[in-house]
């Protein structure tokens, strides 16, 4: 089949034909290529494998003559299309959630208010640090958050460092401070927001509630999370469902400086989630993990 497939490809030896051939090969392969960097070191390769598995007893079963088997699979190939769709039905709406992000806000440097909303979380996170009180910061972008966020507070206000801080403070008196803040275009939208925690199974099991819902929320959209750990007073940022730990403030505002740049970043690449860069490293943070983006 395999030889048949491709003179098929090259029956048509003139330019032209060449040319479509080429073009041709090289959509498909971007497609298989864009499809396995989206579903890298999730859940969705595992079960990819296991179907392969199922595919192989079928073809065995075909060519062997166990009937009932292959009438069975027969049936169940009839169907693949739903099974993949129910199966695979979260990683087919992150991927559709990227491929539609064109970065209407946050677009440019140049924005004097886009580098002042950066410069008040990052002060507000250095100093939520510093007293050790845990904080969750959600940039709304591309995607809506409304499908998953809980609850929540409406503020609508001015992103400020004292507003962010104050929504944080432990308190029973405050009962926002548990959830996140969601920035909305260069605007407190929303507090104590409650957020999807992250399924994956490879996660350290040291990282917190506020940890796993920044990477849950980042794997379903293209948001970008800062979060402030209550326990060890570290900053980490979550994008893509990647995670950079132990961050400071300097560092933070590079990483979102880079992830608002004007460019668009390089293919996305799944989080190494579990592993936090070397303190020594952390001035590089906004390099390495846009070029994780996408």
């Amino acid at each position: 089949m395999g030889p048949e497939l491709l003179q098929g490809f090259f029956r048509d030896t003139t330019p032209q034909g060449l040319l479509l051939a080429a073009i041709d090969i090289a959509i498909v392969y971007y497609i298989i290529y864009r499809a396995l960097v989206l579903v890298r070191g999730t859940r969705a390769v595992q079960t990819g494998l296991k179907l392969g598995l199922v595919f192989i007893v079928y073809y065995v079963a075909r060519v062997v003559g166990l009937v009932t088997v292959y009438t069975m699979l027969n049936v169940l190939w009839g169907s693949l299309i739903l099974i993949l769709v129910v199966i695979f039905q979260n990683d087919i709406r992150r991927a559709l959630t990227r491929m539609g992000t064109q970065r209407r806000w946050f677009l440019g440097l140049e924005s004097r208010e886009s580098t002042e909303t950066v410069d008040q979380v990052v002060e507000a996170t250095r100093s939520l640090a510093q007293k050790r009180i845990g904080a969750l910061i959600v940039f709304e972008r591309d995607a809506s958050l409304d499908e998953f966020i809980e609850e929540g507070t409406k503020i609508d206000a001015t992103v400020s460092s004292a507003l962010l801080y104050s929504l944080f403070i432990p308190s029973y008196e405050n009962p926002v401070h548990d959830g996140a803040a969601i920035v909305r275009k260069h605007r407190i939208a929303q507090a104590g927001a409650f957020l999807p925690l992250t399924a994956n199974p490879k996660l350290e099991k040291t990282l917190g509630t506020r940890h796993r819902a920044a990477i849950g929320i980042t794997e379903e959209t293209d948001a970008v999370v800062v979060v402030v750990s209550e326990e060890r007073g570290t900053i980490s940022l979550c994008f893509n469902g990647n995670i950079a730990r132990n961050l400071d403030a300097a560092s933070l505002r590079k990483a979102l400086l880079g992830l608002f740049h004007k460019r668009r970043p390089t293919a996305p690449a799944r989080a190494r989630q579990s592993q936090a860069p070397p303190a020594s490293k952390a001035s590089k943070v906004g390099v390495d993990i846009t070029a994780k983006g996408g």
